[in-house]
């Protein structure tokens, strides 16, 4: 009778096996929620109010026009100067350059996951345009005019997908807060460039933003690059170079 005795008390609770199973996927499952879920839920909003609405939305024109109000020869240079650091052309070589440190480091892990995440970001950016038809505002004449799609911004995923990256494979290390900080000042000085310029709207920006960093999080998650804390250098190797167990098991079964 002692083989009873020694049951795993878990076995016995379904309730204490699903609160053990939640309490140490805690991490997991917030991130899940706060950085897949809720931006693909403001980014579902935005295109479903789109679809329905072709105007667009009430506080799109009047952010515009304010933003436009403070025009001038000097910030029409700055904006049309610092908005190509958004563009995928000028994004691309510093994803190169990162891409090539990895494989130098044999971080075949964190490669594919920002050649991954990098591919996916222009796929989704060229269907969600074809998809949703968006045009261009057309309030004043820009001067570095856009003639593709609006919705959403690819200068927004573009640049949401490089910080996202950074910071990502950055997280274990102690200077994350600044890839976070500096990150966010790139982000919000493109937004501000593609405003200025009056090639995008407000809500294109945030549907950029949004559907990027669900993106490049969502990946993370699968691919599970070198972001978070390892004790030594040999076991940062390992789980750059190997498979994880649970990613040997799913190819076993295949």
């Amino acid at each position: 009778m002692n083989w009873v005795k020694n049951i795993n008390p878990e076995r016995k609770s379904p309730r204490r096996f699903i609160q053990n199973l939640i309490l140490s996927h805690w991490r997991s499952l917030l991130l899940l929620f706060m950085g897949v879920y809720l931006p693909l839920q403001v980014f579902e909003i935005l295109a479903v109010k789109l679809w329905q609405n072709e105007s667009g939305f009430p506080w799109d024109v009047p952010i515009l026009l304010a933003i436009h109000s403070i025009a001038q020869p000097q910030l029409d240079i700055l904006a049309v100067v610092l908005t190509k650091f958004g563009s995928f052309r000028t994004v691309l070589p510093v994803l190169s350059a990162i891409a090539l440190i990895l494989l130098t480091q044999r971080r075949w892990r964190s490669l594919t996951y920002l050649v991954t995440t990098a591919f996916g970001n222009i796929l989704i950016n060229r269907t969600a345009k074809q998809l949703m038809h968006r045009m261009r505002p057309h309030l004043w004449e820009s001067k570095a005019p856009e003639f593709d799609y609006a919705f959403p911004s690819g200068h927004a995923m573009t640049s949401m997908t490089l910080v996202a990256i950074l910071v990502i494979l950055n997280w274990n290390r102690p200077w994350r807060w600044l890839v976070v900080m500096f990150g966010s000042l790139f982000l919000f000085a493109i937004a501000w460039t593609r405003l200025y310029l009056g090639v995008h709207f407000p809500s294109d920006i945030l549907a950029g933003w949004m559907v990027a960093l669900a993106w490049a999080i969502g990946v993370s998650l699968i691919i599970k690059p070198n972001w978070q804390p390892t004790t030594t250098i040999n076991t940062n190797t390992q789980q750059e170079t190997s498979l994880l167990p649970e990613e040997k098991k799913l190819i076993d079964q295949d």
